[in-house]
């Protein structure tokens, strides 16, 4: 009796360890399932489209002002609006596009050194470098008529319509409010090979964010949504096309690419850099093979 009695305590506590081993299996399986979202977010990132790669051609050429420290550039018909940078050299100007001749020029206190301008409705903003405020002016007077604050530095500014894009020289796009520029979000911009820094001056193309890289001769095409690199523009070469290179305001030699414009009604596109003799106007042409 005592040995059956044995028989049936042991086959109890077998069944009791059974059911608590198959219980803690139970609580562990979340947390495997719990790691899923990460790695079905690091397979989207191994399976992204690849950016497209871009050359250009050279649709025409227009006389620019060596004088000119490009920081930004902007287009509206036959005007071209350009900020010009340095301390004591930055001013807000209008330029006949087939002439290059400055009609109208604001300059800057010689303390502030000019950087990127959008246009949007009737206005001018114009960013400063390290003073921390932007300008908006008037479009057809050159009047100021407020300024804006933001923490850091100021690059390049782009308007799509509904706010302001801007960066600082690092890798993100800043979104600002368009009456109050309070910042309302911000992405970084990465490539296959990460995060992509020194974005600098900006034009809103086509649903596109198009980022000038300091001290590169290629542009960015950006997805503002995700801040994706859909593409890279190759303008290698470029200012060798217009012919000789010309001097700046005060012996300045050329520098680098700077400056990129684009008019929606006539779908085109210029870019020009700073102290160059020649604005460009160029067409895209996809490269069939993205390594050459």
């Amino acid at each position: 009796m005592k040995r059956n009695l044995i028989a049936v305590l042991v086959s109890l506590a077998v069944l009791s360890g059974l059911a608590v081993l198959t219980g803690i299996a139970a609580c562990t399986e979340p947390t495997n399932s719990s790691t899923s979202p990460t790695d079905t977010q690091a397979g989207n990132d191994t399976t992204a489209v690849a950016a497209k790669s871009y050359t250009y051609e050279v649709v025409r050429s227009f006389p620019h002002d060596t004088g000119a420290f490009t920081q930004g550039l902007a287009i509206n018909g036959e005007t071209l609006y350009e900020s010009t940078g340095n301390y004591g050299q930055s001013s807000l100007r209008q330029v006949a596009l087939q002439t290059g001749e400055v009609e109208r020029v604001r300059r800057l206190s010689a303390t502030i050194f000019g950087e990127g301008l959008a246009l949007y409705d009737d206005k001018i903003i114009q960013l400063t470098w390290k003073s921390g405020v932007g300008f908006i002016y008037d479009r057809e007077r050159f009047e100021l008529l407020r300024s804006v604050s933001y923490p850091g530095e100021g690059w390049g500014i782009a308007y799509d319509g509904a706010q302001f894009i801007m960066t600082d020289g690092s890798s993100n796009l800043y979104f600002r409010d368009k009456v109050t520029f309070a910042e309302t979000g911000r992405v970084v911009v990465r490539d296959g090979d990460g995060p992509v820094r020194n974005l600098n001056e900006l034009e809103y193309v086509k649903g596109e964010v198009y980022a000038n890289i300091w001290q590169e001769d290629r542009i960015a095409r950006i997805d503002p949504e995700t801040g994706r690199v859909t593409g890279w523009i190759d303008l290698e070469g470029l200012l060798e096309s217009g012919g000789q290179h010309g001097l700046g305001e005060g012996g300045g030699t050329v520098d680098v690419l700077n400056g990129i414009a684009y008019d929606a009604t006539g779908d085109r596109l210029f870019v020009t850099g700073k102290y160059w003799p020649r604005l460009f106007e160029i067409r895209l042409v996809e490269k069939q093979d993205p390594s050459g």
